[in-house]
């Protein structure tokens, strides 16, 4: 097993657990594909790192965070749903995208590459992943409990703008990593598809959460090595792997 190898495997499950964690309160809100206009949003940063031949993380995060604190500002401002906001805030990217993009490179941008993934680079990836799911573990109370009901959070106290920040922050995060990995087409699947597998397993929000890590890890393990025994794409395989075992899940629906 080589080094190049073994770092895009260590990123990938990395990323692809601490996706399936969010997802699953994403999932919660309704919000599960707003990781994919989100993904579409970090397309200019993207294509600036190409241009620039920098690192397309790197590329994608200033771009996500401004199109996360757009989103929450409107939601303050409008009460409008926050899905709703990022159809808006992300139509603008996808456009500058289209005028920076190098076509030519526009599939590594359009559905990942992971296979180029230094040691920096995935040393940074799996101390903000961890430094991820601590935060995502910190809030996670609190965001099941604004879910439920924004009336029943505020008697508890609970700072909602607070943490909506932190928490569309959190996103912003997975999907900056994301698109590395599957792509900015593909990164809605990403948080969504091991979340709804693990829905139809679990029988409580414990096993739900836990369960949704553990196929996102699971998936871009199968991903990656399918990519390693095939030479197509890691990151459509990775998808193909979730949803695999997203029918599976089907069969032992609780």
């Amino acid at each position: 097993m080589d080094n190049q190898f073994l770092l895009s495997l260590i990123v990938g499950i990395c990323v692809g657990g601490a996706a399936g964690f969010l997802g699953s309160l994403m999932l919660g809100r309704r919000m599960a594909l707003v990781a994919g206009p989100l993904g579409h949003l970090t397309l200019p940063g993207i294509a600036l790192a190409l241009m620039y031949d920098f690192d397309v993380s790197l590329g994608a995060f200033p771009f996500v965070i401004f199109g996360i604190v757009l989103i929450w500002l409107f939601e303050m401002r409008t009460k409008l749903p926050m899905e709703a906001l990022t159809a808006v805030v992300f139509a603008s990217g996808v456009a500058i995208a289209f005028l920076l993009l190098p076509i030519q490179q526009a599939e590594a941008v359009l559905v990942g590459d992971i296979t180029k993934v230094s040691f920096v680079e995935a040393a940074v990836s799996v101390i903000l992943i961890l430094l991820l799911f601590f935060v995502v573990k910190k809030i996670y109370s609190k965001i099941v409990l604004i879910n439920i009901s924004e009336e029943l959070a505020m008697s508890e106290k609970v700072d909602i703008r607070k943490y909506n920040l932190i928490y569309l922050g959190s996103i912003a995060i997975i999907v900056a990593l994301g698109v590395k990995m599957v792509g900015g087409l593909l990164t809605a699947a990403l948080v969504a598809i091991p979340a709804t597998a693990a829905r139809n397993l679990s029988r409580n929000l414990a096993q739900y959460a836990f369960g949704a890590m553990v196929i996102g890890i699971i998936s871009s393990f199968l991903g990656i090595l399918f990519f390693r025994l095939t030479g197509f794409p890691a990151g459509p395989l990775i998808i193909l792997a979730s949803t695999f075992i997203f029918l599976i899940s089907l069969i032992f629906r609780r």
